[in-house]
């Protein structure tokens, strides 16, 4: 993807490198990293996000190789600025025991099934509900933010095995959902994925 880096991005990210050294980490991960401190203007990320490389070269290949990528509400997707999401909180209804989140997830896996990129950055209840589906998921970006049910459900799809982004903290939000996702998605694609 050719992307023209804004100046102002540019001097953010000088910044940042100047207060945090992020080299020690693999390529994807510090993209990953980078990208939400920089969407947050918050360096604690560095120590509280969780994931693993090799999850993220797979997920990257696929989301390259055209995976659909599901949002669990238009905040996330709306900083999903190069890609087509998948949204369904619009025609979702809370029930006994369901809510919203949760059914939206629902509707989503009926329309794009297994092999997705799921990027949910407000409601714990929509990546709980995830975790209830045989979904097979390329990634789950699971940064949901809040102080009911956040933690336990980033803790939840650490233990679930699911390659994933998270964090163990209450801190998320749609802004770092997309931005971990973007991070991805700016990424250059190696010769071996395009081959």
């Amino acid at each position: 993807m050719n992307r023209v880096v804004h100046p102002i991005e540019e001097e953010s990210y000088r910044r940042l490198r100047a207060r945090l050294d992020t080299s020690h980490f693999p390529p994807l991960t510090r993209a990953v990293v980078e990208r939400v401190i920089h969407s947050a203007a918050d360096l604690e990320y560095a120590t509280d996000l969780v994931m693993d490389e090799g999850e993220l070269e797979r997920a990257h290949a696929a989301l390259h190789a055209g995976a659909p990528v599901v949002v669990d509400v238009e905040m996330v997707a709306a900083g999903i600025t190069r890609r087509e999401t998948v949204c369904r909180l619009r025609d979702a209804v809370a029930g006994p025991g369901l809510t919203r989140s949760a059914h939206a997830i629902r509707l989503a896996y009926e329309q794009v099934g297994p092999g997705a990129l799921w990027v949910i950055g407000n409601a714990p209840t929509a990546l709980e509900e995830l975790l209830t589906l045989d979904a097979s998921p390329a990634l789950v970006i699971g940064l949901p933010v809040g102080f009911v049910g956040a933690v336990e459900s980033k803790a939840a799809l650490r233990e679930s095995g699911l390659p994933a982004v998270s964090n163990v903290s209450e801190k998320g939000g749609s802004a770092v959902a997309s931005a971990a996702l973007n991070a991805l998605l700016y990424h250059p694609v190696s010769s071996e994925e395009t081959s």
